[in-house]
């Protein structure tokens, strides 16, 4: 696997770190991926992912969100912006899929989120759909329900007592603290993540993951993840495929139940959506125990769809 680091600039001055890994030789990528990744995480978690699309042919694009990773000074992780931080967050996403297509001209381009990414995927594709070819979700949060609306007036609340950059302790941990409650005895904050408690040390241990959001982040994302659970999501191309890969023990979709809903409703709103559920999976299936089978599960569905490879 071929590795460069490079950056794009953001109209606002904000340069957008982004992983690009290629196959090794000089034949030209089959298909690209673009990698969105999750809150307060980072690109370079995917590089053994983006291996096994390598691998199968594929260029991978990452980039570190503002306020994540490379893309922000520690200080600033957490926080999108003052005004517009969302919009600004999508924007960025348009602008590394417009870069992974004219690196890749006429080949085709999956888009794949986890996590937050998801919505961040979601939200650029209501009104960027044609640019993709196939989607994938992992992780998702689902159709929420009531206790997104609670969420949003804290979020602003919060954002308004202690200002847009102040780190809420209540609302991390009505966002975390309960994900952790069905694997007691906890060994760390973070076993709703995986099985596998290298991989959740791996996180743990990292200074760029785990970090505690800033209110503004809140309102920002809890705005977006309304809009992508309702009937804006009719406008996205309704033969645009998509692939949901979810764990029945991931506490952010609800144990697949949050997952489910949104699926039924997305395929109401005229979407065409295949899923699959991993029993006793939990938040990160490409770093579960079985991430081996997770991650080829997600390569065949790609081939089949992308190249009609059986």
């Amino acid at each position: 696997m071929q590795s460069e680091i490079t950056a794009i600039a953001a109209p606002d001055g904000v340069n957008v770190h982004l992983h690009i890994w290629r196959p090794d030789g000089d034949a030209t990528p089959r298909g690209v991926a673009v990698l969105v990744h999750g809150l307060a995480e980072h690109s370079a978690r995917y590089a053994r992912f983006a291996e096994s699309l390598t691998g199968a042919g594929f260029a991978v694009y990452a980039h570190d969100h503002r306020g994540h990773g490379r893309t922000s000074p520690e200080e600033e992780h957490g926080f999108f912006a003052e005004v517009n931080g969302w919009q600004r967050v999508i924007d960025d996403l348009g602008r590394v899929v417009a870069r992974a297509r004219q690196d890749n001209p006429g080949v085709p381009v999956a888009l794949i989120g986890h996590s937050m990414g998801t919505i961040v995927s979601l939200s650029w594709l209501l009104d960027h759909s044609g640019q993709i070819d196939a989607v994938v979700l992992s992780g998702p949060t689902g159709k929420v329900g009531p206790l997104l609306k609670i969420g949003g007036v804290v979020a602003r609340l919060e954002a308004r007592r202690i200002g847009k950059r102040g780190r809420s302790k209540l609302l991390n941990n009505m966002a975390f603290g309960a994900y952790n409650k069905a694997f007691k005895p906890n060994r760390t904050e973070f076993d709703w993540l995986s099985k596998d408690p290298a991989e959740v040390d791996k996180y743990v241990a990292d200074p760029w993951c785990g970090f505690i959001p800033t209110a503004q982040l809140w309102v920002d994302l809890l705005g977006a993840t309304a809009l992508v659970q309702g009937p804006a999501l009719a406008r996205i191309r309704r033969d645009l495929p998509f692939y949901v890969v979810a764990g029945t023990r991931d506490p952010v979709g609800g144990d697949g139940a949050q997952v489910k809903a949104w699926i039924d409703y997305a395929k109401r709103q005229g979407l065409h959506v295949e899923h699959r559920f991993w029993t006793d999976g939990r938040h990160e299936l490409f770093n579960e125990v079985e991430r081996e089978a997770a991650i080829a599960d997600v390569l065949g569905w790609l081939e089949r769809t992308l190249f009609g490879d059986a």
